[in-house]
């Protein structure tokens, strides 16, 4: 391309040259000639150097294509000699590992054949055994298997309790010093307000202002709350009865706000309800975002923090239920922190365990259930719905988190003065122990104690040995889970003992 350049620069040059001669003669015809011949020389000398430095460069760079051009041929030929022996290395690994494939499998082969001839010693040697001993190799398995079992079987009782007695030992210390752990750091309240229900009242003529000319203002306000009014079954009180606690809220509210400002008509007791129902939801959904905030958790939805709110003014024997929750939910993440489960659902799931309490009286079932569905309804991931689900055995706990959801329940309702149990439920409980422990055979006697957290089984030693005895212990303890309800462990104590008296005359 250079070339081509230079050749055509040279020709240009040389017609400019031509023409400038041709220009000068027309105008100089008369003297100009040798000074024509002059110029013409010098633009060929000029062209002449011109196409002989064209020449020169090409030259130069053909040459410098040359070496190129040789220097990657000879890289391709290493290249290829590298290829071709690493070729040959190849064929000869493949050959020996074709060799050794050959090898291994002649002495499979090999193996197999020796297998054989030791089956068929060792079965021509128990038939000469079985004919010296007069016993088929079943009998005389049976037989040893029965002198080996009387031979071992104390020690095997007192083997299986000693390693009994050590791992309950290592577990209880374990799991005594992470709920300790867990109980010291959150020191809430053991005991919670009920939720109001009755209202006094300061005299009779606020009775018959509530009343009504023809009974016109409660029954208004009945309208408007949803709730049943009573104010003759209590002397100087007004009783509210509603399964809905909101709506008891909110009639305990306009109720107040009635009593304190004396005006009672239907106008009012609607301007009043109204009021009442906007600071209730707010008071339900403070509610609700204070115990997120309180237990540390985010992104929850608003539809459950507004269910988890109403949880305020719900009781379960006597025990705020909201309060429960957040309590469980603090033990949970502790709980959770010291085994190494997942923090965030073992306290996403004990704060929301109970949301199904919000809407029993709306939606038939257990609450558990009920709380399963909300979760999922509303995004919660499977492990948080399935912990809430397990919390009252309804399934099987299948995951670290759902087990902690229940032990803090249990923790929480079993505190003294949490709950009030009636003497009537206490009774019945002790009645079922009792008569759990005494359904086994070889059962003498049995005793619930230490108000239901022990059930004491005396057995009739003839007819239980201590192998027996440590296997009926976990029978009945299977049997009290599977059929019970009850906050804690129940510890199960089987008593063998045997007397021999004698006297001398």
């Amino acid at each position: 391309m250079e070339i081509a350049i230079i050749v055509i620069a040279a020709i240009a040059g040389i017609g400019a040259g031509a023409g400038a001669v041709a220009a000068y003669n027309k105008k100089n015809e008369n003297g100009g000639k040798n000074r024509a011949d002059d110029l013409i020389r010098k633009a060929k000398n000029e062209a002449s150097d011109i196409v002989s430095k064209a020449r020169k460069e090409a030259a130069d760079i053909a040459e410098k294509s040359q070496n190129e051009e040789n220097d990657r041929r000879k890289e391709w030929k290493r290249t290829e000699n590298r290829l071709s022996e690493r070729e040959t290395t190849l064929d000869s690994k493949l050959d020996q590992l074709e060799k050794k494939s050959e090898r291994l499998v002649k002495q499979e082969k090999e193996i197999e054949g020796l297998k054989g001839e030791i089956r068929t010693i060792r079965d021509k040697q128990h038939e000469k055994l079985e004919k010296i001993a007069g016993l088929s190799k079943t009998d005389a398995r049976d037989k040893l298997m029965k002198m080996t079992e009387n031979d071992i079987k104390a020690d095997l009782v007192n083997l299986v309790a000693k390693e009994q007695k050590e791992i309950k030992h290592d577990v209880d210390e374990t799991a005594q010093a992470i709920l300790l752990t867990a109980m010291e750091r959150m020191s809430s309240e053991v005991t919670a307000d009920r939720t109001i229900t009755a209202l006094k009242l300061p005299d009779d003529e606020m009775k018959g202002r509530i009343i009504g000319k023809e009974g016109r203002n409660i029954q208004a306000l009945q309208r408007a709350t949803g709730v049943d009014i009573m104010v003759d079954d209590t002397p100087g009180m007004v009783v509210l009865s509603s399964f809905d606690p909101i709506r008891r809220q909110v009639a305990r509210y306009a109720l107040e706000r009635l009593m304190k400002d004396g005006r009672i008509n239907p106008s009012s007791i609607e301007e009043v309800v109204a009021k009442g129902e906007k600071e209730i939801e707010k008071e339900v959904v403070r509610a609700g975002e204070d115990a997120v905030r309180e237990v540390g958790l985010v992104g929850i939805p608003r539809e459950l923090i507004h269910l988890l709110g109403e949880l305020k003014f719900r009781t379960s024997y006597g025990q705020n239920v909201l309060l429960h929750s957040v309590e469980m939910a603090h033990m949970a993440g502790m709980i959770a922190e010291e085994i190494g489960a997942d923090k965030r659902i073992a306290k996403t799931a004990t704060l929301f365990h109970d949301v199904g309490k919000a809407v029993t009286h709306k939606i038939e079932g257990k609450h558990a259930d009920i709380g399963a569905e909300l979760a999922k309804k509303y995004g919660m991931s499977d492990e948080i719905v399935h912990a809430i689900a397990a919390h009252h055995d309804d399934i099987e706990p299948t995951t670290p988190e759902a087990v902690i959801v229940k032990i803090c329940d249990a923790i929480s309702a079993a505190r003294p003065g949490a709950r009030n149990i009636s003497a009537e439920n206490f009774a019945e409980r002790m009645r079922d122990l009792e008569n759990i422990a005494t359904s086994f055979p070889g059962i003498d006697k049995a005793y619930a104690i230490s108000a239901g957290r022990e059930v004491r089984v005396i057995v009739e030693p003839k007819q239980v040995d201590d192998l027996t005895a440590l296997k009926l212990a976990r029978d009945i303890a299977n049997k009290i889970e599977a059929t019970m309800s009850y906050p804690g462990v129940i510890k199960v104590n089987v008593v063998r003992e045997t007397r021999a008296i004698e006297y001398a005359k």
